[in-house]
Formats: C-alpha cells, structure tokens, sequence
C-alpha cells in the first residue's frame, strides 16, 4: 500500500479533513512552511520535499494544496495525485481571478479582512453546520498572514498549462470559490461546496477509497 501525503489548502491543516478516514492506510500531513517574498510555486515545492520520504507515494491536495501537491508531482516520482476542490492547470481558474492579478487588486485587500470568519466566508466555503463555522473560524484565525498573501498571489498567477497523467479531480457542483463551471473533473459531488471534506465526508471517502487501493 503506498503511503498518502496529504496537503492541505491554504493555511489550513489536517483538521480539515477530521471527518475523513483514513484508517488502514498510512498517512503524513505535510506543514506549510513560510514562503520567501516573491517566491516561485515549484522552489516552494522543493522545500517541502523532505517531508516526503516513502517513494513513489500517492499525494492528496485541498484547494490551494492541491495546486502545490502538482508543482511537487512534477518534481518527483508519484503513484497517484488527487486533488479535491482545487485546480489542476491555468485554464481552470476563474476569469476574475486572473483579471484581478493582472490588475493586482487582490494586493490591495486587507489582509485581516481575509482572516476574518463571517458571512461571507461561510457561504463562500460553502459551511452551514456550527462547528464547521467554528472550525473555518478557527483555521482562518491560525492562517499565517505571509503565507495567505504569497498563496493567493500563487493561485491566481498560476501559469501551469498542462495536465499531468496520473491527476485525479473531485469537484463539488456548489464550489463557490472555484466554481464547477470553470473546471473539468473526473468525479463529481452533487452539492458539495469548497468544504466538501466537512459536511460530505462520506461521499468524499467514498471516491478515495478505491483510488487509493488501485
């Protein structure tokens, strides 16, 4: 059985995937560490590899951390990578993403104002449950302010244009961050929003089941 590296989104940890089992299989959550200014996505990826030290492991990226669990599958050998709620190439990320980088108006967003629960972000992650409203609350208030600027800025510059060959996509159709519209994925979850891994963890588990046994 290979063994799963998993890479969670943004500034998040394995907390959000508390709802998801992985018994049986073994398991490591990869540690964001804090970026250089101006640093590239794949020099990024370089940096975590040490983390990495079963070969030719199955890797499993979040939102963000799936953008990151690509740029480190084209670095070494991987038997599989999945990605959940993410993207896996340029052409995928919404048009007003890449309008508001080529204008760099997401630079001009306080950056309390992203750390900030409320509202917004509730229905942006697509969490009704009130412990999943806590938890966002809490993973958001943990985010590192350095590494959720380089992140964004990562994300929405992302120049990636092709797609690797052992790539698996699991999208919801009620993603509103990274719409269903804008991406073409292998499974699909009916009503499953950004957060997927919380409130549809059964039929999240129920797709990585089998993948993770092939």
């Amino acid at each position: 059985m290979q063994h799963v590296y998993i890479f969670s989104g943004l500034g998040a940890d394995e907390r959000a995937f508390q709802n998801l089992d992985f018994t049986g299989y073994p398991v490591t959550h990869m540690k964001w560490i804090e970026p250089a200014p101006g640093m590239a996505a794949h020099t990024y990826a370089s940096r975590l590899l040490h983390q990495i030290t079963a070969p030719n492991p199955i890797l499993i990226g979040l939102s963000f951390g799936g953008l990151i669990a690509i740029e480190v599958a084209k670095q070494i050998r991987t038997e599989k990578v999945i990605i959940i709620s993410s993207i896996k190439k340029r052409k995928e990320i919404p048009y007003y993403f890449k309008m508001a980088g080529s204008l760099h108006l997401h630079r001009l967003m306080p950056i309390y104002l992203m750390k900030r629960s409320n509202g917004l972000t509730n229905w942006l992650f697509g969490v009704t449950a009130t412990a999943h409203k806590k938890l966002l609350q809490a993973i958001l208030a943990d985010t590192n302010p350095v590494f959720l600027r380089w992140a964004i800025d990562i994300l929405i510059n992302w120049n990636y244009t092709t797609t690797l060959p052992n790539l698996v996509h699991i999208h919801g159709t009620a993603d509103r961050i990274l719409p269903y519209t804008f991406v073409n994925c292998d499974h699909t979850i009916q009503g499953g929003g950004h957060f997927m891994v919380l409130d549809k963890a059964e039929e999240v588990m129920t797709m990585l089941h089998p993948l993770l046994k092939a």
